[in-house]
């Protein structure tokens, strides 16, 4: 077991890892605590970066924290230490989501110590993919590290995928009818900022579709961003739906969770990955977008998954901004 540096050298770490987790147009809303007594980390909910209008009952920053808080137990894992993690551990005070105590180990997590790598290498990428279908055992795979977060990860079948690209070109046009659905895009959306630290900034906006079904959320809108390219994407693209049993602010973290080891997981294996939560912001498309015959009782989250361009990085703020050493 390696000597443990220093407390804000080994907090940065952490944290850096983190913070590199997707979350709802790279909001980023979480904060972080490190309580050098206790050798334990707070992960907090920061409410100055919700979405009122896409996200008005929090459910995608629990999501968007969950993940953070994988990156972090990864993180452990790289430094040689076990991560107790306990979720929502105080009632009195809602926006502590986690509380994770580190000891050292001689034997870290071999898993988690797998998907390290990944973390700097995962990127949302809004390219097209290729039709090249996924192998069943990696499908398998995936879908097995959901469960491990306490989570399924299901691939629809057709007809499934067929309705669920419904939902999404419905919700589309009931967009264009509510110009208030853009505030939040407008809020968090960079176009011509070269120091953006939060946010899609237009370079990772991906080409416009000319072509295809796939999922891909223009953060462009309206606007015409000059020299951006247009492209085919898939037809038939290869969706997956990440769910849990309940749908209170414990399995949305543990969703998140589940999540991210997918996502690293689908990174460690060569592929390329997005998130399309679109639909899943309007309540009754949400609740339309389970499959009826499977277990899963509520939808957190659809993944395009595929072989293809890996997505462009997207900034994150300074540790310094997120974390606080007490």
């Amino acid at each position: 077991m390696p000597t443990r540096p220093d407390d804000r050298t080994y907090a940065t770490a952490l944290v850096t890892a983190a913070t590199a987790a997707p979350s709802l147009h790279n909001a980023q809303p979480w904060r972080f605590r490190y309580l050098r007594a206790e050798h334990a980390v707070e992960l907090r909910a920061d409410l100055g970066r919700a979405m009122p209008r896409t996200d008005p009952d929090h459910r995608a920053l629990h999501l968007g924290c969950g993940a953070a808080l994988f990156n972090l137990r990864v993180a452990a894992a790289h430094a040689e230490e076990r991560a107790d993690t306990s979720l929502l551990p105080d009632p009195a005070d809602p926006l502590l989501l986690a509380t994770v105590r580190l000891a050292g180990t001689d034997q870290p997590d071999r898993d988690l110590l797998l998907l390290f790598p990944a973390i700097a290498r995962r990127h949302t990428s809004r390219h097209p993919f290729q039709d090249e279908p996924i192998p069943a055992d990696i499908r398998d795979t995936l879908s097995d590290a959901a469960e491990r977060e306490g989570a399924r990860l299901l691939f629809p079948e057709p007809w499934h995928v067929e309705s669920l690209l419904n939902h999404v070109r419905d919700v589309e046009g009931r967009d264009t009818l509510d110009p208030e659905r853009f505030e939040d895009i407008r809020q968090w959306t960079r176009t011509g900022v070269e120091a953006a630290v939060d946010g899609i900034p237009e370079g990772a906006f991906g080409p416009r579709r000319r072509a295809g079904r796939a999922p891909v959320r223009d953060f462009a809108g309206r606007r015409t961003v000059p020299g951006r390219p247009a492209a085919d994407f898939e037809s038939a693209p290869q969706l997956a739906l990440l769910g849990t049993t309940h749908d209170r602010p414990e399995d949305w973290l543990r969703a998140g969770q589940a999540l991210e080891r997918v996502l690293l997981l689908a990174t460690h294996h060569g592929l390329a990955t997005s998130l399309t939560s679109h639909s899943l912001e309007r309540h009754d498309l949400r609740e339309l977008a389970r499959d009826p015959g499977s277990a899963m009782g509520f939808v957190q989250m659809v993944l395009r998954l595929g072989y293809g361009p890996a997505g462009s990085e997207t900034s994150r703020r300074p540790v310094s901004q997120v974390l606080e050493i007490v």
